[in-house]
């Protein structure tokens, strides 16, 4: 991870197609979104707005990873904001720690809006990763995925 940076989408656009493939094919293509709804949605992430935003890890010109700080990422829970979403780390980058800085990322912009918390959501198989990082469940079997729910302090407890 020594030469990897963290930057906002609209700081690195040259990403902007590589993360949208990355989010659309693992989340969007299964449920029937076009690549072009979802690059609709991603570009409202480089804007000036607080949220939605969309962060990408990067060695030079070498992508390794995406995350989304969005408002909410589960219609069930609509109360709970705001939601880390769409980690997605390269599989050549995985295991280098770059899961772990892009949550980290996705934190500190959940404490610089005034969050006091950040949430996710993922498959239960991925609890532990999550809870090895300081994540706590809070509650499991959640909508038509049966996804379980973390959240996690925005400030170091």
């Amino acid at each position: 991870m020594s030469g990897t940076e963290i930057v906002d989408l609209a700081e690195a656009p040259a990403f902007f197609e590589t993360v949208a493939d990355r989010i659309w094919r693992k989340w969007h293509a299964p449920c029937g979104v076009t690549l072009d709804e979802l690059r609709a949605r991603l570009r409202e992430n480089m804007t000036e707005q607080p949220l939605p935003k969309a962060f990408v890890a990067h060695d030079g010109a070498s992508f390794l990873g995406t995350i989304s700080l969005i408002a909410s990422d589960m219609d069930e829970k609509p109360a709970l904001t705001p939601w880390a979403a769409a980690l997605w780390v390269e599989p050549q980058a995985r295991g280098q720690g770059v899961a772990a800085a892009l949550l980290a990322r996705a934190l500190a912009e959940g404490l610089a809006i005034g969050a006091p918390d950040v949430y996710l959501c993922a498959q239960a198989r991925l609890a532990p990763f999550y809870l090895d990082r300081g994540w706590r469940l809070i509650e499991t079997d959640v909508g038509p995925r049966a996804l379980s729910v973390f959240r996690k302090a925005c400030a170091q407890e």
